[in-house]
């Protein structure tokens, strides 16, 4: 019998490969990728320096536990969302790099595309708004500007893919995508769960480049890894979900109500809304939670978060103030509070539930007090703001009042910013003893494909709690915190003039 599943996580700064046998991730491998900036406010990656890492952490876990392809009995894939690939389907190569989701590029297409009907013009049939955040318009901007791309999508050359079809595709040659990713493109009815073809030509991506859309969790559609892969044999891909709704999974979210936040390189609160398609009024987007193969899909009201994370990875790397992001929390800590400092991250605009393309990073507050340890704390306390505007707007949306939260990636080891984010909510915050709940989520979605797990009761009973944190200030002090990070994100809007 197979000792393990495995669990291809691609994120926006990093691919990794995790071994789970029943209970627990056995083996990790790691490895970093390049960030590109050609231009402010352009972000891209190697699409092919991608799989070089994917490839080589998946060699490095499997050489780590000594394990053949007959120990490995599903591989689950889960990945950046929204990060756009375009690739010959002959030759294999990218004709670009990718252009990731944080990139604002296609802004004046986004403009340009909500004079019919705004900028929720397809948000009853997509649950998203018009935003450079998700992959319909980062097609069109290939298609428009790399040379020879819409004559090779012509000629049937040419093919689109978010990540995990892009990974799939050097995995098994397969050219499919989940429920949960095309969910983010734009151009997937939530309903019918199949491109809308009117959508397509709306925004002139030929529906001919597009991947299949599949559950995402099934034992056949996906296909099985190539024997001179790094797998080094076949074995079957079983589960793709992008990679906060395989954090939701992976947080055993699994009934309506249920909700989890996830602290990464951005933040992403999701809620579980069932088989109902809960449309915001609020600035949050509706999307797919997940679906298992002949079973009805699982919505989610999402809050997405651009930049967390990549705050204090700015603090390192743009400012030098820490070496390493593990300093982040002894630094701040060294100081009772943030001295008045506020930090808004709006490097792209701001995403919910605030969706300011016009807004960018400020801080404010500074007196001749502050040093860089209020700097830190202002960025840890930025993550908690951010995420209690996008749990306001969950309840005036479908009126859920969560009695907790759900936590869990890098920065939820932050023992410092898990109790700020308990005051500022005003509920307990509950980490799992297994943080890694994105790639979690992804072994589970393949390994219930394959009854490697029998069924979610057995995923329940594996979640633990590690640790709760639950309120230490008054309703009073909580208000006022709140209010004052309301007055900074209102100083970053309109810094840019279209």
């Amino acid at each position: 019998m197979s000792k393990y599943v495995a669990a291809i996580d691609q994120g926006t700064t990093s691919s990794r490969c995790i071994l789970f046998d029943k209970q627990k991730p056995a083996v990790v491998a790691q490895k970093e990728h390049r960030q590109i900036f050609p231009k402010p406010g352009w972000v891209e990656h190697d699409a092919s320096e991608i799989w070089q890492r994917t490839s080589e952490v998946v060699r490095e876990a499997m050489s780590r536990a000594g394990a053949s392809a007959k120990d490995i009995a599903a591989i689950g894939i889960t990945n950046q969302r929204e990060t756009t690939v375009a690739w010959d389907r002959e030759t294999g190569k990218p004709y670009c790099n990718a252009i990731v989701w944080q990139d604002t590029r296609t802004q004046d297409l986004c403009d340009q595309l909500a004079t019919d009907g705004g900028v929720s013009r397809f948000r009853d049939r997509v649950g998203l708004p018009l935003a450079t955040y998700f992959s319909a318009t980062k097609m069109r901007w290939m298609l428009d500007h790399v040379p020879g791309l819409r004559d090779a999508a012509k000629a049937g050359r040419a093919v689109f893919g978010t990540i995990d079809a892009w990974l799939l595709w050097n995995l098994t040659g397969r050219h499919v995508t989940d429920v949960t990713n095309a969910s983010r493109t734009m151009l997937m009815d939530l309903r019918t769960l199949a491109w809308a073809d009117d959508i397509c030509r709306a925004f002139d991506v030929p529906r001919e480049m597009l991947p299949t859309i599949a559950p995402s969790s099934h034992a056949d559609v996906f296909g099985r890894t190539k024997a001179d892969g790094p797998f080094a044999g076949e074995i079957p891909v079983c589960g793709i979900l992008g990679d906060q709704q395989a954090a939701l999974v992976g947080q055993g979210c699994f009934d309506p109500g249920d909700a989890k936040n996830t602290y990464g390189t951005g933040c992403f609160m999701l809620l579980n809304t069932g088989e109902q398609i809960v449309q915001s009024h609020c600035g949050l987007l509706t999307t797919v939670a997940y679906q298992r193969a002949g079973r009805p899909a699982r919505y989610a009201l999402e809050g997405s978060i651009a930049v967390t994370g990549a705050l204090v990875q700015w603090l390192r790397d743009n400012l030098g103030i820490i070496k390493s992001s593990s300093e982040i929390e002894a630094l701040a800590a060294s100081v009772p509070d943030n001295g008045g400092v506020y930090i808004v991250p709006a490097f792209s605009g701001l995403f919910a539930p605030h969706w300011r393309a016009d807004a960018r990073g400020t801080i404010v507050g500074l007196t001749a007090f502050s040093n860089r340890a209020h700097f830190a704390r202002a960025a840890i306390e930025a993550a908690a703001f951010q995420t209690a505007d996008v749990l306001a707007a969950m309840r005036k949306d479908c009126g859920v009042a969560l009695t907790s939260l759900k936590v869990d990636g890098g920065m939820a080891a932050n023992n410092l910013l898990m109790q700020f984010q308990a005051d500022v909510l005003g509920i307990p915050v509950v980490r799992p003893r297994v943080t890694e709940t994105t790639a979690l989520g992804a072994a589970y979605a393949a390994g219930l494909a394959v009854g490697f797990w029998a069924e979610v009761d057995e995923l329940r009973d594996n979640w633990i709690v590690d640790r709760t944190w639950s309120p230490q200030i008054d309703a009073v002090r909580r208000e006022q915190l709140h209010a004052t990070w309301l007055k900074a994100v209102e100083r970053s809007f309109g810094w840019v003039i279209s």
